[in-house]
């Protein structure tokens, strides 16, 4: 033993003058930090499926949303009320934005809880459509301009469907592993981020609250559409109940997730719908019975809805931020992390933090 060793700690022959090598944070699948993330493969077809539906939701949301604005019903099929369809169209712009960003993800689990719901949405509108054919607008009669539009959205609508539940089933055939290369871009390679306990309760009661009102709305329209706080007929009671259950599924698929990066795209997603249904119940406000028992209901849950979403993203954040920040103290070293005198150089990520 040579004088120079004396006093100093034992090393690994693969650590030698640089300490012993600690496990790095991990990630969402338990591997390095420079470790490739783990689970399903994101397949392509999601990937377009995604991009094609948030074009058409754009397009076809916004034309609902603005000429219910102005207080025409433009839907697919014929409603009492402007409001219905509006909502529709709110909810249909106001989830494009996100569905634009699901490339971005490298894992199936990074977005499913904003895809699942989209299948939903998908096979429920088209189903909807298809039990409520006399009402469309070609079947009534409506105006060329809207009786086209009508076929166009069964057609339309029918091919997404197909198309999304053959996805859908494809990614589901795809084996679960490691994807190699670079860690996940769609989380930025930090830790996973647990909701905190606090959040988990409301975060329950606005999940169950939508799914609950979209069941009844699709499965017992006749009784359920009678408490919603405006006029709606049977086609407008589950179109909304397909969104309502929509919404109800992606919430609690985040509580079950229980992993703040893994929703990114749902979070993007979240405030804006709650943000787009609220301009258009603020343009239609005398037309809502706001007294009642459903109408605050609906207020609360689209409160809830919107608080979900902002929450959410400052809670990742804060925990982005913090992973970001200064290196953490070595306790086996003098200094702090990555000085001469602190851990050999390397530097440790509190993934709590």
């Amino acid at each position: 033993m040579s004088d120079d060793s004396c006093g100093q700690r034992p090393t690994t022959k693969a650590g030698a003058g640089a300490g012993a090598a600690r496990p790095a944070p991990a990630t969402h699948a338990g591997t390095a930090g420079a470790g490739a993330p783990g689970g399903r493969r994101l397949s392509p077809g999601i990937v377009v499926l995604s991009g094609v539906v948030g074009g058409i939701s754009l397009t076809t949301g916004a034309l609902l949303a603005v000429t219910s604005l102005f207080g025409h019903a433009a839907g697919a099929w014929v409603s009492p009320e402007a409001l219905s369809p509006g909502l529709i169209g709110a909810a249909m712009a106001g989830v494009a934005p996100a569905l634009f960003t699901v490339g971005r993800a490298r894992v199936w689990e990074d977005v499913r809880t904003l895809v699942i719901p989209l299948v939903i949405v998908l096979v429920g509108l088209f189903t909807v459509s298809l039990l409520n054919g006399g009402t469309l607008q070609a079947a009534e009669g409506g105006p060329l301009f809207l009786a086209l539009f009508s076929l166009g959205w069964l057609a339309t609508l029918g091919l997404l469907a197909l198309g999304a539940v053959g996805c859908l089933a494809a990614q589901y055939r795809t084996p679960a592993g490691r994807t190699g290369g670079a860690p996940d871009a769609s989380v930025g390679g930090v830790p996973a981020v647990p909701m905190p306990g606090w959040s988990k309760p409301p975060l329950a009661v606005v999940g169950s609250g939508w799914f609950g009102i979209g069941a009844g709305l699709l499965a017992f329209p006749g009784f359920w559409g009678a408490l919603v706080p405006w006029t709606v007929n049977r086609a407008d009671a589950q179109g909304l109940g397909v969104w309502a259950l929509a919404l109800g599924v992606g919430v609690l698929g985040a509580l079950a997730e229980d992993d703040l990066t893994r929703l990114r795209p749902a979070l993007r997603a979240v405030p804006v719908v709650a943000l787009s249904a609220a301009v258009v119940l603020a343009v239609h406000l005398r037309t809502v019975d706001w007294t009642s028992g459903p109408g605050i209901s609906l207020l609360a849950l689209v409160t809830g809805l919107f608080a979900t979403g902002v929450s959410g993203r400052a809670l990742l954040s804060r925990a982005v931020r913090g992973s970001a920040a200064s290196p953490a103290i070595d306790p086996g070293g003098p200094g702090p992390v990555g000085s001469p005198g602190g851990n050999g150089g390397r530097a440790t990520t509190d993934p709590r933090r």
